[in-house]
Formats: structure tokens, C-alpha cells, sequence
């Protein structure tokens, strides 16, 4: 937290620093709730702050603050994101918009709550269609390497009855669209590569899919659906 002498060198009030926060608290907390967990841009937070502040060293210290406070009440981790790579281009260089999108950075909450209390008083039920597809397709794509190809994954995905071209879907609606809110949620990243067949379109494993609190659980759950099948491959021989 800024001392007061701190807040006197950038010029502005404690009242007016906590104000800020607030705002960046509550914009976190609603966008993420609205855009179903997709990444808040660091350039969206920095507009709240700098609308009514032109001082150069406010936008970091109201975000740090924000993050103490998303922690303290209401035991989110504000993580912040930014990409390891930019998408390649027929050249094999990313572009200067493709550059400048690798640099931007973003942030996503997290629950830092005992698993079984998130499962219990936080989680919301009625998605868990999505939490199960998602961690099918990251599955798929972990055996697949890291990267498949969109046509080999939705060959997978039909195999579990969910077709590409199905806009009406009885639990996921647009197939395509659950899909993609995958790529914006930065599960996945999604690229665009020319072949001597045409354009082919690959998937590849994104930040918060290789983060350790979703590939321990994936090499787990892997890992018991392997031993599940050595064990009844024994049993039945």
C-alpha cells in the first residue's frame, strides 16, 4: 500500500488513490465475469486510471494495489499474462501488430480458495459443461504434442458426438463458438499457416493452458486414465 509521502510525490489524494482501485477492482471483477473469464487488457485498466490523471506512475501503483486488495477480499489472485510467442506468418516473422500483441499484457483472476470451499460456495454449476470441454480439447491437444491441426481435433471431437458445422448444440449451442472462446480465454492460441494444399489452421497450447495448476492436473488425470487401462488390459488377459 502507498504511503503518504509516495501519493504526495505523484500528486493525488489517499482518497482519490483508493477510489481508483476501487474502480479497477470492480471493472476486473465484472469483465470477467461478462467476457466468461477472458483476459482484461492491461491498457483497459490504465484508461480508468489516466481519464482524469495524467501522472506517469499511478497506473502501477492503483494495479498493485488492486491486486493486494482482489487477494485480501476476495481471495483472487489478479495473475498477470502475456504471451510467450506471436503467431507466425507465411514469412515465419510475426508482423508489427502481431509483435506489439505479444507485448500487451493482460490479467486474469484466480481463486487462491481451498478447492473443495471454491467447489462448494463459489463455482458456478451451470457451466461445468464448459470447464469439461475445455479440459477435453487441452487434453487432446497435450497427446496430440502441443499442437494439432483444427481438422484433426474436431475429428477427435466428433468422436465424442461434437461436430464442427453444429450452430445448435442441446449444451454447447455453436460448436465453433465454444471453441473459439477457448482462444480467447487464452487456452489456446490459434494461427493460420499456408500448405501446399491451402490454408490449414493449427491450435496450440497458450498460457493458461501450460500454467502448472492446469498441466499438473491434466498429467493426473492422464496419468490415471493410462494406469485405469494398463490395470483392465491385465485383469482381461
Amino acid at each position: 500500500m502507498a504511503t503518504s509521502d509516495e501519493l504526495a510525490q505523484i500528486g493525488i489524494s489517499k482518497e482519490e488513490k483508493d477510489k481508483l482501485v476501487a474502480e479497477v477492482m470492480r471493472y476486473m471483477l465484472f469483465k470477467t465475469h461478462q467476457t466468461s473469464g477472458c483476459p482484461v487488457k492491461r491498457e483497459e485498466l490504465t484508461g480508468i486510471i489516466t481519464k482524469n490523471y495524467r501522472q506517469r506512475a499511478l497506473p502501477a501503483l492503483v494495479i498493485n494495489e488492486a491486486k493486494d486488495r482482489l487477494s485480501a477480499t476476495f481471495g483472487y489472485e489478479m495473475r498477470e499474462l502475456q504471451r510467450t510467442r506471436a503467431p507466425s506468418t507465411r514469412a515465419g516473422r510475426p508482423t508489427q501488430s502481431q509483435q506489439a500483441n505479444v507485448e500487451a499484457k493482460s490479467y486474469i483472476l484466480v481463486s487462491q480458495l481451498d478447492p473443495e470451499v471454491y467447489r462448494k460456495y463459489v463455482e458456478d454449476k451451470e457451466a461445468a459443461h464448459l470447464s469439461g470441454f475445455s479440459f477435453t480439447v487441452i487434453t487432446l491437444i497435450h497427446l496430440a504434442g502441443g499442437k494439432i491441426s483444427g481438422d484433426d481435433l474436431w475429428r477427435q471431437l466428433k468422436r465424442l458426438g461434437l461436430k464442427e458445422n453444429d450452430e445448435n448444440h442441446s449444451v454447447f449451442g455453436d460448436n465453433k463458438q465454444a471453441l473459439e472462446l477457448l482462444v480467447q480465454q487464452r487456452y489456446l492460441m490459434k494461427e493460420k499457416l499456408a500448405g501446399p494444399e491451402g490454408h490449414v489452421v493449427m491450435y496450440e497450447l497458450a498460457e493458461r493452458a501450460l500454467d502448472e495448476t492446469i498441466s499438473g492436473k491434466l498429467k493426473d488425470y492422464i496419468s490415471e486414465i493410462v494406469g485405469t487401462s494398463t490395470v483392465a488390459e491385465e485383469n482381461s488377459s
